[in-house]
């Protein structure tokens, strides 16, 4: 299992299981945010708990960025539109959790910008984009 909480610890979340791999997307708002997302469904994989505020992507309305209310980051997404089996996309903003459990994860990086593609594999790893 995977925790992150907010820098305050009014917000948490859980991830059932350490992923695979991490995301880092160039998109207009994730490169602004920063955020390394892990993927999984919201009530199923992914528990959240804690006051959110949210912001719904203007250009799409496809996505509810989900930050704390109080300290402002960013800790979570949710789909918001519920796919054909019931359930919503989430993904965590793994940044929130400790480095040492993340820290060998491969990041894959996705070109949300332009071509909506992901790009081929670079060897790095989470520990890498810490600073």
């Amino acid at each position: 299992m995977l925790k992150g909480t907010c820098h305050c610890g009014e917000v948490s979340w859980t991830l059932d299981k350490l992923p695979k791999s991490v995301t880092a997307c160039n998109c207009t708002i994730c490169r602004r945010y920063g955020a390394l997302w892990a993927y999984g469904y919201i009530g199923s994989d992914i528990q959240v708990s804690g006051q959110t505020g949210t912001y719904r992507r203007h250009d799409s309305g496809d996505i509810d960025f989900h930050f704390c209310a109080i300290c402002g980051c960013v800790t979570h997404f949710v789909a918001s539109f519920t796919g054909e089996d019931g359930r919503n996309r989430t993904a965590v903003n793994v940044r929130m959790s400790e480095p040492s459990p993340i820290s060998e994860l491969p990041i894959r990086h996705f070109e949300g910008h332009d071509t909506f593609k992901q790009l081929p594999d670079d060897g790095r790893t989470v520990k890498d984009m810490w600073f």
